[in-house]
């Protein structure tokens, strides 16, 4: 269908958006043919009458797990185990295929547009991402990297990374990524929050520095980019000296850490959303130890400290989710740009403005989307309030638009118990 889009209030994504009336956006073929005065003519268009709403760029979550729900857990599970038992037999691979198809049309429907994965179940991510792609169902563009790239103990080794214990199986991994034409690499340098047994801990090296400069270099050579899970200021300064691209969560960082970032030319992800739970919950709700507490104090703590120090010192920062940890759903990425300004201390507009065009541009498909303006892909939300004046607007979207596939009333359901504990670190 060809749309006319009138009456709406255009927030176009850029860093010095303004609200603006008085235009139409004709979509034509999936894409944004061009932006009009409002008295342009509508003939061979489907009107729709967006009534003084607010619309703009569809969402970019850069950091998300589609095998995961979020749900809260009472306590951890063995997650290589349970993968183990999914591809055991092809009823239940089955269903794990249904599952991560269903969860990626939950991020659609939350005004998602657009996913970076960056860890899954075997070959899912880019079996559901060449689906949407070629029409079979709706669905979010999807940049996927697959399974991650991990080692013997090492974070999520065995479920949404493989176990490589050796760089020759490490690059064969690269190989395989290859063959199925993924679109990113992702390796788990350290271990993470629920990965430490003592206090202090949390980030601990795990990969071997030779490991992951031939993992760069060789990635690097096929034509991609490298993403590394670190939650240590050591795990930062070892994935940027080996050549990783852009670093998922940070640490407390140090002027060794930013010049390491800038020389590399490398980007941060931010995601506040997985830590707060433990650092910021009662144990009695997060079901964490006391030692699980303590090390989500850290990372979080870390990760607010990087973000800020890298645009302080004009390093790119991207926005992700990490949506599959206990209490981060597929449909919540919006508490993120919320996070993102209580925490970080960034304006609305500047939150607003890196969940789209920045998110896009960093992921390398800025000339694809990110923005409302000619000849870009018709990636489209609408929210019924300014979300300058309020990101939360961003909770219920009134209509999504992915690639000129239109949604008219997305809905999604809610856990009552995550919008009950989460809600009140909102404000």
């Amino acid at each position: 269908m060809n749309y006319a889009l009138i009456n709406g209030i255009i927030l176009d994504g850029t860093e010095e958006m303004e609200p603006l009336s008085g235009r139409v956006i004709f979509v034509r073929d999936g894409k944004i043919e061009k932006i009009a005065e409002k008295d342009a003519s509508v003939t061979d268009y489907e009107v729709i009458d967006l009534q003084g709403q607010y619309i703009m760029p569809g969402l970019i979550n850069m950091h998300v797990h589609l095998a995961g729900n979020g749900k809260p857990q009472k306590k951890q599970r063995d997650n290589t185990k349970l993968v183990r038992l999914i591809f055991s037999n092809p009823v239940s691979a089955l269903a794990a295929y249904y599952l991560v198809k269903s969860y990626a049309q939950i991020e659609l429907n939350s005004g998602v547009t657009t996913i970076r994965t960056v860890g899954g179940l075997r070959d899912l991510d880019t079996r559901v991402r060449d689906e949407i792609a070629a029409g079979k169902y709706s669905g979010p563009r999807i940049l996927a990297a697959n399974e991650g790239i991990s080692v013997p103990h090492g974070h999520m080794a065995g479920s949404v990374a493989i176990t490589a214990f050796s760089e020759k199986e490490a690059l064969a991994h690269v190989d395989h990524l290859k063959e199925k034409n993924a679109d990113l690499v992702k390796l788990m340098i350290t271990g993470g929050v629920m990965d430490a047994k003592t206090k202090g801990a949390p980030g601990e090296m795990k990969m071997d520095p030779k490991m992951i400069k031939a993992v760069c270099d060789y990635a690097h050579s096929l034509g991609y980019i490298t993403a590394a899970h670190v939650e240590s200021s050591e795990g930062v300064r070892t994935a940027l000296e080996n050549g990783v691209d852009s670093i998922e969560h940070g640490a407390m960082p140090d002027e060794e850490t930013i010049r390491l970032f800038q020389k590399r030319g490398a980007f941060l992800t931010s995601t506040l959303s997985p830590a707060l739970p433990y650092a910021l919950f009662d144990r009695s709700v997060s079901n964490a130890s006391e030692v699980e507490q303590y090390n989500g104090n850290v990372v979080f703590e870390g990760c607010i400290a990087c973000a800020k120090a890298a645009l302080k010192n004009g390093i790119p920062v991207a926005l992700g989710n990490d949506v599959g940890c206990p209490w981060v759903t597929q449909y919540d990425f919006w508490r993120e740009l919320v996070y993102f300004t209580k925490y970080v201390g960034v304006s609305n507009r500047f939150a607003l403005h890196t969940a789209t065009l920045r998110n896009a541009q960093l992921a390398g498909i800025g000339n694809l989307t990110g923005s409302i303006e000619a000849g870009k892909s018709a990636d489209l939300i609408v929210t019924k309030d300014n979300p300058l004046d309020d990101l939360k607007t961003l909770r219920s979207v009134q209509m999504v638009m992915a690639r000129g596939r239109l949604l008219r009333h997305p809905k999604v359901k809610r856990k009552k118990i995550v919008d009950t504990y989460l809600d009140p670190f909102l404000g």
